[in-house]
């Protein structure tokens, strides 16, 4: 849960977030480790045991990530976070492949159709691969509509997809973000101190 809001603050200029009580079990740390290879500025801090599992604060701050190229051993680490590695990748100076994950396309939802489809609809420009996509850094979303496809990973990203974009991102069947993170909305409106997404 706390990846959509580590892409939000990586993505802002000027932005700096603490998360705090994050589980970092090592088999769910590539999504911060990618991040950080590709010059995200996350700082892990206060790490401690809560029954048996390690957890810690992360500090992240508006970064200028270079690009990232997921494939291979990548993809097991960071499948679920791969679509708000999309919207993220918007945001960078080199864009964002990913290979390797036909995966996707048998989960909730075949999430890179929803990824090209969304993003595409907001204004981005994407390449899709049976086993991926490709798409170029350093572009202007410009807003829009997109659907959640009922998929609540793809609603999330999608909101963190409207900070980044020139005109509001309004999400069609958001409700599905209950599946995971009920009270997704309400926290990244405390973040960003608005009234939430349309």
């Amino acid at each position: 849960s706390a990846a959509f809001f580590v892409a939000a603050a990586l993505g802002l200029p000027g932005a700096k977030l603490r998360i705090r009580d994050v589980g970092l079990n090592p088999t769910r740390t590539g999504f911060i480790n990618l991040l950080e290879d590709s010059g995200g500025r996350i700082i892990v801090e206060a790490m401690a045991d809560d029954g048996g599992e390690p957890v810690g604060n992360l500090i992240v701050e508006g970064s200028d990530p270079s690009g990232l190229d997921i494939g291979g051993s990548w993809i097991g680490n960071v499948i679920d976070e791969i679509p708000i590695l999309a919207v993220l990748g918007t945001r960078t100076r080199k864009g964002v492949r990913v290979r390797d994950a036909k995966e996707l396309r048998a989960k909730e939802t075949d999430r890179i159709h929803a990824v090209v489809t969304n993003l595409r609809a907001i204004g981005g420009e994407i390449e899709e691969f049976e086993d991926g996509f490709f798409e170029p850094g350093g572009q202007t979303l410009k807003g829009g509509s997109i659907d959640s496809f009922g998929d609540h990973r793809i609603a999330m990203a999608f909101a963190i997809a409207g900070l980044f974009a020139a005109a509001p991102v309004t999400i069609n069947r958001a409700a599905s973000v209950a599946v995971s993170f009920p009270e997704f909305f309400e926290t990244l409106a405390q973040i960003v101190g608005t009234g939430g997404p349309a």
